[in-house]
């Protein structure tokens, strides 16, 4: 037992700091960050002061869109592989994704064909859509290189869609938006959230269109 004691008193104080600072230097953790859809869409539920033509004034509502589940995550998704995803820790959303792209998908619509009011759940005051839009997203990523060294990766976005008239529950029509398009910097998360913005516009884009030839009279 003197031997031990006699031992601890010969470490001398130098090495004892060295030794504490081995355990109390770490690597330092990047900083989360956040980001959001829409940067470009127009605010939602607004009409214009003098709508014309035989649908103006209508009144589009968006319900929940629906995810698959690995998307249901405040993580922004990159797919590594036909098989295997992962969740970018400190990169995330800064809104839920369903409110997100409900709000910007809505925003979209509303730019294109500003005589229409595009509300999502629950609706405003004065806002009882007569038509209904469900989305349900089945890719919403980016798309990395299966080469590591390669340093472009994609964006993915496939959804599909159905329009339904509130008066008789009748399904008007059904359709499909993919875009899967390269020039994504892998690593480039503001880049990456951009792309996907650029989905949702073509996902408008289609929305719009095939109202209108619903809507034709």
């Amino acid at each position: 037992m003197h031997a031990v004691r006699n031992a601890i008193r010969l470490i001398p104080p130098l090495t004892v700091l060295a030794l504490a600072g081995c355990f109390s230097l770490g690597r330092s953790t990047p900083p989360t960050r956040y980001y959001v859809l829409g940067a470009d869409a127009r605010p939602a539920d607004t009409v214009s002061p003098a709508p014309t033509g035989p649908s103006s004034g209508v009144v589009i509502g968006l319900l929940h869109p629906q995810f698959a589940e690995y998307l249901e995550t405040p993580f922004i998704v990159v797919r590594e592989g036909p098989h295997q995803i992962g969740f970018s820790e400190f990169h995330r959303w800064g809104e839920t994704l369903e409110r997100g792209v409900t709000r910007t998908v809505a925003g979209y619509m509303t730019g294109r064909k500003p005589s229409w009011r595009v509300s999502s759940t629950p609706w405003p005051p004065g806002a009882q859509p007569a038509y209904l839009i469900q989305l349900h997203f089945l890719h919403f990523e980016g798309v990395a290189p299966e080469n590591p060294a390669a340093a472009e990766g994609e964006v993915h976005v496939l959804a599909t869609w159905e329009i339904r008239r509130v008066e008789d529950g009748a399904a008007l029509a059904r359709g499909t938006t993919e875009l899967r398009e390269p020039g994504w910097t892998v690593g480039d998360f503001a880049e990456l959230v951009g792309l996907l913005d650029a989905g949702l516009a073509r996902l408008a884009e289609d929305l719009v269109l095939r109202l209108e030839s619903v809507l034709a009279p």
